[in-house]
């Protein structure tokens, strides 16, 4: 289905109560080496909430986002959830794609609060295509290499993750990440000052995996949650978070100089990315040298999804494109051809969660 006239090409790749799944959410895309886009999202069975039966769903783009091939399901877990999608195309045309899976009655604020037996909780696994996102490999687990004892709710980015191309870390895959820690004193876990923002790193194509980065502060000012980070011209990479406690604004970002093994400083308050509570996204467009965000701009509501810009690395943005006015919350950045950039979301009329709509957008545009 396309929509739209010839600047902005709009597309609708998923939208709840089709396919067998009364919701689709959290959206990735990724460009495969054959050209063709890999949009990813959840496909909830039953219900459009986070947890239960959930899997990772794929539809594949061979003409740029103007038009979908037939939803495959890539990955699930029985009557449990495999979400949290983080794809990205390596160097010799494979495909890794890294998800989180738990039990069906693992919720979010049970695992917070330690009730839910590991075995249950959050864990990690990887899976692999070879043919451009047509056919997918058994996922393997590899949660022992990535999630410390002691962490609880833990989700990777979710969007696309990325690989490394400047400097030393050249061909090193990031996955940015978040995580819950265990209390202290009398609290129950659930709170926001525990979140913390962590990376996965890979170093061999995604065979052995390890922590690299970790801020993880329960100071009640940055509490990093939602992760996404972009390589920069120089090498360094920058990381930008979902903040949920009351700093200036509610985003927070910061720099790594070794390929996401540590951050130069903790990651602080970014005022200058107005919006709500939500996830974002952040590419680096390679040529020119500017820097993009993705999210809603409404600073109480999930709403006016807003493309903005940063000719400084990071430092200070501006808005270069807004879609429209209607709701809408989680997005993912792609770099879709030398022209345009692709814009996958969440929208509708009248609630953020009726489709997952992809929109070119040129580069002359944000650049």
């Amino acid at each position: 289905m396309a929509v739209g006239g010839a600047a902005y090409e709009v597309s609708v790749p998923f939208r709840a109560g089709t396919e067998g799944y009364a919701s689709f959410r959290i959206p990735a895309v990724v460009r495969a080496a054959d050209g063709a886009l890999l949009a990813f999202a959840e496909g909830r069975v039953d219900s459009r909430d986070d947890v239960g039966d959930i899997d990772v769903v794929l539809r594949r783009s061979t003409d740029g986002g103007r038009g979908w091939g037939p939803l495959r399901v890539v990955a699930e877990n029985g009557d449990g959830t495999a979400g949290n999608p983080a794809p990205v195309t390596l160097d010799d045309g494979r495909v890794l794609l890294v998800h989180v899976r738990n039990a069906p009655d693992a919720t979010e604020q049970r695992i917070r609060r330690g009730e839910v037996p590991a075995a249950d909780g959050r864990r990690v696994w990887v899976q692999h295509s070879d043919d451009h996102g047509e056919t997918w490999s058994t996922a393997r687990e590899i949660t022992k290499s990535v999630k410390k004892a002691g962490w609880r709710w833990y989700a990777t980015v979710p969007g696309h993750a990325l690989r490394l191309r400047h400097g030393p870390c050249a061909g090193r895959v990031v996955v940015p990440a978040n995580h819950s820690a265990a209390p202290t004193g009398s609290d129950t876990g659930a709170e926001g000052r525990y979140d913390g923002s962590h990376g996965l790193l890979s170093d061999d194509g995604g065979r052995t995996w390890r922590i690299g980065w970790t801020d993880s502060n329960p100071n009640g000012c940055i509490n990093a949650n939602e992760t996404t980070a972009a390589e920069l011209p120089d090498g360094r990479l920058y990381i930008n978070s979902r903040n949920d406690s009351p700093a200036p604004g509610t985003r927070a970002d910061g720099y790594s100089r070794d390929g996401g093994a540590s951050l130069e400083k903790p990651l602080r308050p970014q005022a200058g990315l107005t919006g709500p509570v939500v996830q974002g996204s952040v590419l680096h467009l390679g040529e020119p040298d500017v820097l993009l965000f993705s999210g809603p701009a409404d600073p109480g509501f999930r709403a006016l999804m807003t493309l903005r810009a940063s000719r400084d690395r990071g430092l200070t943005w501006r808005p270069v494109h807004t879609v429209d006015g209607l709701p809408a919350a989680y997005s993912d950045l792609v770099r879709c051809d030398d022209e345009c950039v692709g814009l996958l979301y969440e929208t509708g009329d009248f609630s953020a969660y009726t489709t997952i709509t992809f929109r070119r957008i040129p580069v002359r545009e944000l650049s």
